[in-house]
């Protein structure tokens, strides 16, 4: 659904509820017109909807409501009394407004010209200006002054059935009113009708049913079943949707909670069992509960261009009163996150689009002087990535110079002059996050005050977020908040250390690394009294969680090591045992814990015992862990086909995958069909011959031992060219989206991916066989 027929769905159900609500305000006002509640409330939700529909270029309902507000006013302001007669108009409104809204769900418009709406603004013009009688308004209300026995029978039906309908689903009981009144009705005489009251009669009632009684009477009567069916089988966008409290939704979500922790504890009990069906039980159990958890974690899951929505009358404003010109731009709107986070990131939102406007983006003369265009460029995009939400603000403004952040921040006292001297460029933009810093000069209703940033820092982190900023001097600032999506129920790798079990947020989580004998020794080394791991070329920060939680460090054979990461910084997290994942329930921690920077929540585990949340930010902080940054050129991860893959086996059990776009076929050889062209391997094949390629040593694995008999091989065909590719044996073949990673990268590889609850390389296909196919050519 795109964002016009998205707002034109909520103005429907918005409109079809207040009118219900209208038609319980009208008669209660008819029956106490003196009522100046009553009568505010119908003016307010009449208003709306003229307001409403006239943004949305629905003119004839625009000018329907206009006019019956201008007779809801006279009544408000005390110029006009509320009768019988003018209550049946205003109610002949809503219904003709009611028709219109659905002839607008069912996509005419509100042009469609089976609505009479001119009659019935003729009808409100008339009462605004006295023109009509209450005799002949009685009549219209209930024919109770009429004689004529069709009139009375059509009038069975209310006026709200007649406008709705619209004249084009008239039911079957309607057209028996009107072709099958009763003989005995027919027959009886009746008087001369009053000429007068006649023509006031017709004046009132045309408006109201011919647009019923016409199409009725023309319709052919087979066509009416067919009509109703179709309609009955369609659910209109009111039915569609229904509004439910929030607090229930909570509370829903607490119960599922407790759902999920009891079934982790069943399923823990059923583990050893020796009963079929109890173990089946419990795997329905699983089953029906992960569905029902994802369904009801779905219901509070909301778009954040809700919170968007205010960005560019803040931008606006702000803009011009800080003499900016500034295009706001919006990315990813439709990325949904969890309500509650919704609301706590509305305002760290708001005063980082402030703070952007304020500090970064420069006014028109000093942008022309820089070479830029006059109006500064304000990105705000979100989307997902690894679990997580990341919502990026970014402005092509000045930048933020980390010498004048360091001058600021000594001239302030918040370091010294030797501290300054030592800290990274990356660690001086952060002072811009301590209580009370600010670079403003002079203090203003914008800023200058200090407070504000570091409240957006400790808002986030309150919620489970991160923020943290790149900026370049002249260029502009990005500033990036990554929070998770929910901080109800999450995935954790549950690990143990001294006997105890502690949760790692799977979003936080890198990779499992393990070292014994040789390979303990020749990896891990002390850099400035500090553990680090060599591991592909970088040096990564070892924290031993047995320290982190003030215990003693140990002295292993071996070396278990969790790599973690919180925003840029990412360390090894030394444990005693790697226990498995779980979907957690998160439980806020008690007072006497929450100053503890290492904890993030607390769960239940299945046997019924309590396990703590680390936090990994707050543990790299109380480690002093910096930002690593890569000693290597970060390469760009290649394209994989995600959904379709061929899962091999190479190098004595490891495993592969190749795009199975990227197969032709798959053969089998004998070795004696395997010749030699100089220094290639080849095999004669359909007419031509077919150079080999052995995956494992392209990709940097050991071969595995020669086969005896014969060799599994993927044709694989660039253009004109084939090449074999030569394998151990071929797996699977799936289809399931894939997360590629970085982990394992390498020539060849473009990194690794969980494929069937495995790791598995994803194999660089264009970077194996290029040189092999640019020799063939």
């Amino acid at each position: 659904m795109d964002d016009d027929a998205e707002i034109v769905a909520e103005f429907l159900v918005e409109s079809h509820e207040n009118l219900d609500q209208l038609d319980r305000d009208l008669v209660e006002l008819e029956r106490t017109p003196d009522s100046r509640e009553l009568l505010s409330s119908i003016f307010r939700t009449i208003h709306t909807i003229k307001g409403t529909s006239g943004f949305l270029a629905f003119n004839r309902l625009e000018a329907l409501t206009h006019v019956g507000e201008n007779l809801l006013s006279r009544l408000r302001d005390g110029k006009m009394v509320m009768t019988t007669h003018t209550a049946g108009a205003l109610l002949t409104m809503v219904d003709t407004v009611r028709a219109l809204l659905e002839a607008i769900e069912h996509g005419a418009g509100d042009a469609d010209p089976g609505v009479d709406v001119e009659s019935v603004v003729s009808l409100l013009e008339r009462v605004l200006a006295g023109d009509v009688e209450e005799p002949a308004a009685v009549a219209a209300e209930g024919g109770e002054q009429s004689t004529d026995p069709q009139t009375d029978s059509v009038e069975d039906a209310p006026p709200a059935q007649a406008a709705v309908e619209g004249g084009e689903q008239a039911t079957v009981p309607e057209l028996e009113s009107v072709q099958d009144a009763p003989p005995t009705a027919a027959a009886a005489p009746a008087p001369e009708p009053d000429p007068v009251a006649e023509e006031l009669l017709e004046q009132v009632l045309d408006p109201v049913l011919d647009p019923v009684l016409d199409p009725v009477l023309d319709q052919a009567p087979e066509d009416v079943p067919a009509a109703a069916e179709a309609e009955e089988g369609r659910r209109g966008v009111v039915d569609s949707s229904v509004r439910v409290d929030v607090d229930l939704l909570d509370g829903l979500v607490q119960l599922v909670g407790e759902l999920v922790l009891t079934r982790n504890q069943i399923l823990q009990r059923t583990e050893a069992a020796d009963d079929v069906e109890l173990v089946r039980a419990s795997q329905r159990l699983d089953l029906v509960a992960s569905e029902l958890q994802e369904s009801v974690m779905r219901t509070r899951m909301q778009p954040i261009g809700q919170v968007w929505s205010k960005m560019p009358r803040i931008v606006r404003d702000l803009a011009h009163q800080l003499g900016r010109e500034v295009d706001l731009e919006m990315d990813g709107h439709d990325t949904e996150l969890d309500r509650s986070l919704l609301e706590a990131l509305k305002g760290p939102l708001t005063h980082l689009v402030r703070n952007s406007l304020d500090h970064g983006i420069e006014p028109p003369p000093a942008r022309a002087a820089a070479g830029k265009p006059p109006a500064g460029r304000l990105l705000l995009r979100a989307y997902h990535e690894s679990g997580q939400v990341v919502v990026e603000i970014t402005d092509d403004g000045k930048g933020i110079d980390p010498r004048h952040i360091g001058d600021v921040a000594v001239r302030r006292g918040v370091v010294t002059r030797e501290q300054l001297a030592r800290m990274e460029p990356r660690d001086v933009l952060d002072l811009i996050f301590r209580p009370g810093f600010s670079t403003a000069e002079q203090v203003t209703n914008v800023s200058g005050r200090g407070v504000g940033m570091d409240v957006v820092r400790t808002s986030i982190e309150r919620i489970g977020g991160s923020v943290d900023l790149t900026s370049t001097v002249g260029c502009g600032t990005t500033m990036r908040i990554r929070i998770p999506l929910t901080l109800a129920i999450i995935p954790a790798l549950v690990v143990g250390q001294q006997g105890e079990r502690y949760a790692i947020p799977q979003a936080n989580l890198v990779e499992l690394v393990r070292l014994e004998g040789q390979d303990l020794r020749e990896n891990v080394e002390t850099l400035a009294g500090a553990p680090v791991l060599r591991l592909r070329g970088r040096l990564l920060p070892l924290v031993s969680l047995s320290e982190a939680l003030g215990g003693e460090k140990a002295d292993p054979d071996g070396l278990t090591i969790v790599v973690v990461q919180a925003d840029e910084t990412r360390f090894g997290l030394c444990v005693e045992e790697v226990h498995d994942t779980q979907e957690i329930v998160v439980k806020p921690i008690g007072r006497q814990l929450k100053s503890l920077p290492t904890y993030a929540g607390a769960t239940i585990m299945g046997d019924g015992r309590v396990a703590l949340i680390l936090d990994v930010g707050g543990i790299a902080r109380t480690r002093a862990i910096g930002a690593a940054h890569a000693t290597e050129p970060e390469v760009q991860v290649g394209t994989v086909d995600s959904r379709a893959l061929l899962v091999l086996e190479v190098s004595q059990g490891r495993r592969a995958a190749l795009p199975l776009t990227a197969v032709s076929r798959l053969e089998e050889f004998e070795l004696g069909r395997v010749e030699r062209s100089g220094g290639v391997e080849v095999v004669q094949y359909r007419d031509g011959i077919l150079p080999l390629l052995r995956l494992a040593p392209a990709i940097g694995l050991a071969e595995s031992p020669p086969a005896e008999d014969q060799i599994s091989v993927v044709v694989h065909e660039d253009g004109q060219h084939r090449v074999g590719i030569v394998i151990d044996r071929v797996l699977d073949v799936v289809e399931e989206q894939v997360v590629p990673t970085e982990v394992g990268r390498r020539n060849g590889v473009l990194g690794s991916a969980v494929v069937q609850d495995k790791v598995t390389d994803l194999v660089d296909l264009d970077a194996v066989v290029r040189p092999l196919l640019a020799g063939a050519r």
